[in-house]
């Protein structure tokens, strides 16, 4: 294999030792902070977006992808009706209606209000995975008819916090109240816990109940209704095309909304974080890549009598200038590997051994995951590569403006 002379004599200034052992020293000191610069921007953007992944994942876990209510704001009279036909719509993968409302919840040693859901147990498996996240007791009490109180699921951290569990028995006080003889009164009933769910997010774990749907609507007056009717897609990405397609077999009447319009800013906060840290991060690459502008400048002040021997040997200034742009493409590209590397490897140990704990009332989980995507990381690592060689461009100019007459006059 025919190697071109400028490459073999840039790596070989690059390896001088002896006399130019300082330079090799500048030049090694460049390549760790190309990588120190790669590998931080990328742990930075596996963080924010494992972060993201991870809360539209749980999210996604605890509510439906689309929800349709009754275009007038009325609890549904045809629920199953609507949820029939949801069902044949193409694209969905489940439908099922829901009743909500939000009530006190009272034990013998504590209280919390809570957003009560009535469900389906067998129809909200197809639209949610609450019911796979039963951590205490079981869901088979809401799908059997019940004696006395209502069987009711309870989020996990809302159960420690009334410091109940399963079998024990809360009151559940409604603030929309009936009328009496003697005014208003609040609308009270027992449930007993069936089980303890734990979802992963503290907002639904901390203040959600689930009750059978037929509980629900007695406890809120919604005698054969619902509130709204949640559909899940096989795509989720897809909820602009699933809702025209739903709204074009329900006809007129309906409204919808989807998980993309009710968690909005949340992701936009987030994306905005992960836009923000990258390119403040990235900075260090560009100040990786002054680094290699300083190596070159003091490459060409100790290499210009061997500059003026090759441009009196024949090489042209095109020459030079490609070997000192090699080096410092050089130095760039095993900066940016070697950073590539450990960057992927950094990511990858965080995400397995969960080592970075955050609260987990502020960002909904309890520890950080790691997700590199190829987009991200193919975007930094060519970035890195161009700044780096963006950065040669000087120093091999200045190089190949050098007099071979002025430079030797002195030797």
């Amino acid at each position: 294999m025919n190697v071109p002379w400028e490459l073999r004599v840039a790596a070989r200034y690059l390896t001088a030792r002896r006399k130019q052992a300082f330079i090799s020293l500048i030049s090694g000191v460049a390549v760790v902070g190309v990588a120190v610069g790669v590998m931080a921007v990328l742990v930075a953007l596996g963080l924010m977006t494992g972060l993201q992944s991870e809360i539209r994942t749980r999210i996604l876990g605890a509510t439906a992808h689309i929800s349709i209510f009754e275009g007038s704001g009325d609890p549904f009279e045809s629920y199953a009706e609507v949820v029939e036909k949801v069902r044949q719509v193409p694209g969905v993968a489940g439908a099922a209606p829901a009743v909500y409302g939000k009530a006190l919840l009272t034990s013998t040693t504590g209280s919390a209000v809570a957003t009560l859901k009535g469900i389906v147990p067998a129809d909200e498996a197809t639209v949610t995975d609450v019911v796979e996240h039963i951590r205490e007791g079981d869901v088979a009490p809401l799908e059997e008819p019940w004696e006395g109180p209502a069987p009711v699921l309870l989020g996990s951290a809302l159960a420690d916090s009334l410091n109940v569990g399963v079998g024990d028995v809360v009151t559940v006080t409604s603030p929309r109240g009936r009328l009496s003889p003697i005014g208003v009164l609040p609308r009270v009933a027992r449930v007993r816990v069936a089980g303890t769910v734990k979802t992963g997010l503290f907002e639904f774990d901390s203040s959600w109940a689930y009750l059978p749907l037929a509980a629900a609507q007695r406890f809120f007056e919604q005698r054969n209704q619902a509130t709204l009717v949640e559909v899940r897609l096989d795509d989720m990405f897809a909820v602009g095309k699933g809702t025209a397609a739903i709204l074009a077999a329900l006809g007129h009447g309906y409204v919808t909304t989807d998980w993309v319009q009710m968690n909005q800013s949340l992701f936009s906060a987030l994306w905005i974080e992960k836009m923000a840290i990258g390119i403040t991060i990235g900075l260090i690459v560009v100040v990786a890549s002054l680094n290699i502008v300083a190596t070159l400048v003091l490459m060409v002040m100790e290499k210009h009598k061997d500059i003026a021997i090759l441009m009196s040997m024949g090489a042209s200034r095109g020459a030079i200038t490609r070997i000192f742009m090699l080096q410092g493409t050089i130095i760039g590209a095993v900066g940016t590997t070697v950073g590539g590397l450990v960057g992927w490897g950094t990511c990858r140990i965080l995400d397995r051994y969960q080592l970075i704990r955050i609260p987990e009332d502020v960002y909904q989980i309890a520890s950080v995951p790691f997700r590199l995507l190829p987009g991200d990381a193919t975007v930094v690592l060519v970035s890195a590569l161009l700044v780096c060689f963006l950065a040669t461009l000087h120093p091999a100019r200045v190089a190949s403006r050098v007099d071979p007459a002025e430079a030797l006059r002195y030797e």
